[in-house]
């Protein structure tokens, strides 16, 4: 007891006392939570009740793993593709960096081109940095390309140290410490990502090793980083769920019995389970300052949490978008379909097709009266996707008149609503189309084709998108 500090938390003001008890647990036989994680069975979520306090960061970021993570589950980007989106990040982050860094491999001549060719870019913000193998061979390529920051695999439940590493707890950790040190002693700042956190040992295995890392970091003045990965998406945010599921006590373990300040931990979340996003927001919330994303989600499995998803994440907790600019979000999204031939599924939130059109008549009505009643925020000015009806036999007159005003940007005065003539006329021939048995919704161009035939008896004058738009 009196080894132990006593100190003020920062977050609460309070006289704390420092918790570093916990020790390494070798067994002899790997613990996999068998209780937890039946593998005939779906996996368990269980409960305690033991309730850790909220304790949000001051400043929270997020990090890119598009370049590593996401290059694991699709065909590799090119050299100039991995440059571009680069660019992409870096205005999407804005002035302040919210998009802090940004990971890649350093395995082929590809990848070490695109490194080269992003940090000519001279950005501040991401920083680029590195994944690479346990090896000094490895290191010296981190170091001789000028990297500050590298990413290091400590796998750290029992079903990879003892089954694919067939080691035991000790083992490994003496090994994960020894390869840590000789990067400290390269100048090179790691980054230990922990594989496998939702499955691991927490008090057993994974505070002992952490707590360990941060003596280390101490030792060499180079602060340690720590990525709870959770590679399978076990994860959960329920309140008072057990470890090593449970995201806020894994945070809090982290920080409290091994001693990591907020700003050396960041969360690396998979989608199995539908909890990347969710659990990401947590990690923030109960500590970690970092999340770590690929855009559009792509990943392994599941795939990561979505970068775009964070970035609103972020402004809902904050308040403000501290300088992002979203509309970058709509570019990324047109450069990977039309450039990368990437499909985005087409209700993907924020980037979808239509993930902001409505299809029901009663909601087109809706929207026509007011745009609020069925669309999340301003979208035309956050993502310049402004607010579409897609026409169907259940749009209605509201729903033609709604998508007439939205394809021609028509507004205020210049907006037509569902009584006038050409809009009935277009509902005539809707309604004939859904008689004659078509399933399928109104495509752009057959709207199109039908105004070009009708606009003139009906006293509408086509817009040239560039005027004014006059009825």
């Amino acid at each position: 007891m009196e080894d132990r500090k006593v100190y003020i938390n920062p977050h609460n003001n309070l006289l704390s006392l420092e918790e570093h008890m916990y020790k390494l647990v070798d067994v002899q036989t790997p613990n996999v939570f068998r209780n937890l994680f039946p593998y005939d069975e779906v996996p368990k979520i269980a409960f305690n009740d033991r309730i850790v306090p909220h304790n949000f960061p001051d400043k929270i970021w997020i990090t890119d793993t598009t370049f590593r993570d996401g290059q694991q589950s699709r065909a590799p980007y090119t050299t100039e593709q991995i440059v571009t989106i680069f660019d992409y990040l870096h205005r999407l982050g804005g002035p302040n960096g919210i998009i802090r860094q940004s990971e890649f491999f350093l395995y082929s001549k590809k990848d070490r081109d695109a490194v080269y060719k992003c940090m000519e870019r001279g950005y501040r913000f991401p920083e680029v940095t590195s994944w690479i193998r346990a090896s000094k061979k490895d290191f010296q390529l981190v170091k001789d390309i000028g990297l500050k920051e590298t990413g290091i695999l400590v796998s750290c439940s029992d079903y990879h140290i003892f089954y694919k590493m067939k080691m035991t707890r000790r083992q490994a950790m003496e090994h994960y410490l020894g390869v840590v040190r000789e990067c400290l002693e390269t100048g090179v700042a790691p980054r230990c990502h922990l594989e496998d956190i939702t499955r691991s040992d927490i008090y057993g295995f994974v505070i002992p090793f952490c707590f360990e890392l941060m003596k280390l970091g101490q030792e060499y003045g180079i602060p340690v980083k720590l990525r709870a990965c959770d590679t399978m998406g076990y994860g959960v945010n329920f309140a008072g769920a057990v470890i090593p599921r449970s995201v806020q006590g894994i945070i809090y373990g982290l920080m409290t019995h091994a001693g990591a300040p907020s700003e050396q931990i960041e969360w690396h979340g998979h989608n199995d389970f539908y909890k990347a996003v969710t659990n990401s927001t947590t990690a923030w919330l109960y500590g970690a300052s970092g999340v770590n994303c690929s855009l559009f989600g792509i990943g392994e499995r599941t795939g990561n949490t979505p970068l775009e998803a964070m970035v609103f994440e972020y402004a809902q907790l904050k308040g403000g978008l501290d300088g992002m600019d979203t509309t970058v979000i709509t570019e990324l999204a047109e450069y990977y379909t039309k450039e990368i031939g990437y499909e985005i599924p087409s209700r993907t939130p924020f980037v979808g097709r239509n993930f902001n059109v409505t299809r029901a008549g009663i909601h087109a009505d809706g929207l026509l009266k007011n745009e609020e009643i069925y669309n999340i925020f301003d979208t035309e000015k956050f993502l310049n996707r402004p607010v579409l009806v897609a026409v169907s036999n259940t749009s209605g007159l509201a729903g033609i008149a709604h998508w007439i005003n939205t394809y021609y940007r028509l507004k205020g005065d210049s907006a037509i609503d569902k009584s006038h003539p050409l809009v009935a006329k277009i509902k005539e021939w809707v309604d004939r189309q859904y008689d004659e048995g078509r399933i399928t919704v109104i495509t752009d161009s057959e709207l199109l084709e039908q105004i070009a035939l009708h606009h003139e008896e009906c006293g509408f004058t086509v817009p040239d998108m560039e005027g004014d738009c006059k009825r």
